[in-house]
């Protein structure tokens, strides 16, 4: 019976931020700025027969939370709703804070509850090395994923060590 032989070795790291991202717009505005100025360095490559860029967006998500209250700030009701773009986390929040039919089925007053919003998005980057890894953000952390070379969390620990919302 023949044996599982490991393969290369690829490893995990993960920051947690001594305090979340302070909403959506910063957040995404973090992710942007990695996609758009490549900090860590990585090239194109070819794949399948199509071209990709050193660094591309594979997901995203926007979660809005609201909560509905009576006239003694008692929460009456919740909401919960989720979005694949920030415009569309944007536009939705527009929509359920104007909807009058939402506020009187809930019987209250709608409020952002902010502070409980979760947004995450996950980058496929392309190292000089050959590597294809991930970096996964989301409001209180960032994970690098499938690396096997340490030269690529430095780079990343040294780009984020720069980023003061990422402390």
């Amino acid at each position: 019976m023949a044996d599982f032989e490991n393969g290369t070795t690829t490893k995990t790291a993960t920051r947690r931020l001594s305090s979340p991202i302070a909403d959506a717009t910063a957040f995404n505005a973090i992710v942007q700025a990695v996609v758009v100025s490549n900090p860590f360095g990585c090239v194109s490559y070819r794949s399948g027969g199509a071209t990709h860029a050193p660094v591309e967006k594979t997901r995203e998500s926007y979660t809005a939370k609201i909560v509905y209250q009576d006239e003694d700030a008692n929460v009456v009701g919740t909401l919960s709703d989720r979005y694949s773009t920030l415009a569309g986390f944007n536009a939705g929040i527009a929509a359920i804070m104007a909807a009058g039919t939402l506020t009187t089925a809930h019987a209250g007053t709608p409020a952002r509850d902010t502070d409980r919003e979760t947004y995450s998005a996950t980058l496929k980057c392309h190292d000089p090395n050959g590597e294809i890894y991930t970096v996964g953000f989301s409001r209180d952390r960032i994970t690098i994923a499938s690396y096997s070379d340490d030269a690529i969390r430095t780079k990343i620990e040294t780009w984020a060590d720069t980023e003061t919302a990422l402390a």
